[in-house]
């Protein structure tokens, strides 16, 4: 095989779309080493994928199959929010080893990379812009405007950096309806999305952040309903790790015959699991606060 497959899916809610995704992924990837695989782990799977939400609010939203609770992603979406920017690593540290950024701080904070010390030019990292701010102001003054951009790539770090940022860019236009309600689109690109450990996640915090903090910001600005329209999400490498393979296998794969989609799935508005969801955040700022992870 010489081209790697480019693989186009759509689906109505996240858990539609994203066990769709898995599905072709796993049918129609092609195999891959990586640079994390450990002696004996199998090759990945791998494709590029490009994958439509196309009611990004609409229930059932959560598969069961994501390897994780309703508190991790109440925990993903609250450093979407800024819960972890302080956990960020000291870039005039050298023995430093925490991360060097956080989603959060490079959309809200992008160009500051390090303090100056003394003897330091301003040209090593002292401009700062607020790319939320400015996207929702863009957007509140020119719905229809094709400029409403946000990236976190910074190559004087990233190319050196040990885990560089996956999210690329985020995109967002607006059309509005007959009834004059706003419906914000998005189109959300990654270098690399882990589809098994961290895609759904992904996913699930990039719909709350667009909702809670790009849609409400849009809404307030200028007293119309904002509601969420299509996220088109773009992966240039969409990957299931080979040591995760079995997993998948035995947690979705091989239960899809067997089990209904709606007993793969919940509903994130069933009052259960949104209580669960609000209040797991007590606790993870609890924790965060003590220990710093």
């Amino acid at each position: 095989m010489k081209n790697i497959p480019v693989i186009s899916v759509t689906g109505k809610s996240l858990a539609e779309a994203y066990e769709t995704a898995l599905i072709y992924l796993y049918g129609k990837g092609t195999r891959f080493k990586t640079q994390y695989d450990k002696p004996g782990d199998p090759l990945s799977i791998d494709c590029t994928m490009n994958l439509t939400i196309q009611e990004p609010e609409s229930d059932p939203m959560v598969h069961m199959a994501f390897p994780g609770g309703v508190d991790s992603l109440r925990e993903y979406v609250l450093e979407l929010e800024g819960l972890k920017d302080h956990l960020v690593k000291n870039m005039n540290d050298p023995d430093d080893k925490r991360p060097e950024y956080t989603y959060h701080g490079r959309l809200r904070k992008y160009g500051v990379w390090k303090e100056l010390v003394e003897g330091e030019s301003k040209e090593q990292g002292a401009f700062k812009v607020d790319q939320i701010e400015n996207v929702i102001n863009k957007l509140a003054e020119q719905p229809f405007t094709r400029q409403a951009q946000m990236i976190t790539w910074m190559p004087n770090i990233d190319f050196t950096c040990d885990d560089p940022p996956s999210l690329q860019s985020l995109w967002y236009r607006i059309l509005e309806d007959e009834d004059g309600v706003y419906w914000l689109n998005s189109n959300i690109r990654y270098r690399s999305n882990d589809a098994w450990n961290a895609g759904f996640l992904n996913m699930f915090g990039f719909i709350q952040f667009s909702k809670d903090i790009i849609a409400a910001g849009i809404a307030e600005k200028t007293g119309k309903t904002v509601k969420l329209g299509r996220m088109n999400w773009q992966a240039d490498s969409y990957h299931i790790y080979g040591k995760d393979i079995r997993t998948a296998k035995e947690r979705l794969f091989e239960r899809i015959n067997d089990m209904a989609f709606e007993e793969r799935t919940m509903k994130f508005n069933d009052p259960i699991i949104r209580e669960a969801y609000l209040k797991a955040e007590a606790e993870i700022v609890k924790r965060i606060k003590e220990t710093g992870a």
